[in-house]
């Protein structure tokens, strides 16, 4: 742990529901500045931590900063300016299917902001176009690619410059193209911002694209933490058959 706060800490973090333990004593902390990876199979509590993270769902045991600032047991008014440094990419977008994509951007600056109205357009058109949309703010979601979703989903996590953007499976769904065109948007955002990114992915192949730092979960723990090297360099063999893979799905 480096003297200036990392962006993000979780402490002997530990989480159940009902009586099936999803994290047990984890901890580990994220770099300003830095893509974080989290791998892992189906199950093992990857969205879990992004989640907590966020303030979405409280932690059993054990302490979560954010900055600074420990945010484990502050209520939903508290976590509010908290929430707002914070982006989230859902895995399936989560947009509002009844507004345009450019509406669906323009959502959080409308609920945390008391810009003017032509201001927020702007600004909702601005990261559009930082996404590579910028024609399409007056199209609804129905009529997006999976990847143009992503995208779309990407800017409205982007729409009040949050200092961390948390992101659930960006490949998921979507064609090895696409998939690593949304890779190449998220490491823009690290150079271009310096934004913290905590990705949460079975990727492989993405993983080793865009990783500072990655950790595996595994059990309700983290049994590898490296960057890509290291991670390959291990002796642990369920670390050796994830990493080995190649699958973009």
């Amino acid at each position: 742990m480096t003297n200036s706060p990392s962006a993000i800490r979780l402490e002997s973090i530990s989480k159940s529901f009902g009586s099936r333990t999803v994290l047990r004593d984890v901890s580990f902390d994220v770099n300003k500045g830095s893509v974080f990876c989290i791998l892992g199979r189906s199950g093992t509590g990857k969205s879990v931590t992004l989640k907590l993270m966020a303030g979405l769902l409280h932690a059993d045991e054990g302490q979560i900063y954010i900055g600074d600032r420990d945010i484990t047991n502050l209520n939903s008014r508290a976590l509010v300016p908290v929430r707002k440094s914070i982006g989230f990419l859902f895995q399936n977008a989560a947009l509002f299917d009844s507004i345009s994509v450019g509406e669906n951007v323009a959502f959080p600056l409308r609920r945390h902001t008391n810009l003017p109205e032509d201001e927020i357009h702007s600004r909702a058109q601005n990261k559009l176009e930082q996404v590579g949309l910028g024609k399409e703010y007056d199209k609804m979601p129905a009529d997006l690619s999976g990847g143009m979703k992503k995208r779309a989903g990407l800017a409205r996590a982007l729409a009040l410059d949050p200092a961390i953007v948390l992101v659930d499976e960006p490949s998921a769904g979507l064609d090895p193209i696409t998939s690593s065109e949304i890779d190449e948007l998220l490491v823009n955002l690290k150079s271009s911002r310096n934004t913290t990114l905590v990705v949460v992915t079975h990727n492989i192949p993405s993983a080793r694209r865009i990783a500072d730092e990655l950790i595996m979960l595994h059990e309700g723990g983290i049994i590898a933490r490296g960057s890509v090297e290291e991670m390959e360099q291990t002796q642990d063999p369920i670390v050796q058959r994830f990493m080995a893979s190649e699958d973009a799905g």
